[in-house]
């Protein structure tokens, strides 16, 4: 049982996206391990799964993570 129980209280028109359920939350709803966010509209949230892909494959589609002996290179 843990000592501390403490409810996450977000601000007003934040919304997350909760990575478990599939589904766009008004507010924490859900434990941090399963939500992203928060996103400034319902829409952001609901695409929260395409806008990391993007992200993602922008980072490993930038040279300056696969520069050779350079300090953001990583071999």
């Amino acid at each position: 049982m843990a000592l501390f129980k403490r409810k996450t209280v977000g601000k007003p028109g934040e919304w997350f996206f909760n990575v478990e359920t599939g589904t766009v939350e008004e507010g924490p709803q859900s434990a941090g391990k399963n939500r992203m966010g928060p996103y400034a509209s319902r829409e952001e949230a609901a695409r929260a799964l395409e806008t990391a892909r993007e992200r993602t494959s922008e980072w490993e589609n930038d040279p300056r993570w696969h520069e050779k002996g350079g300090e953001t290179g990583r071999g």
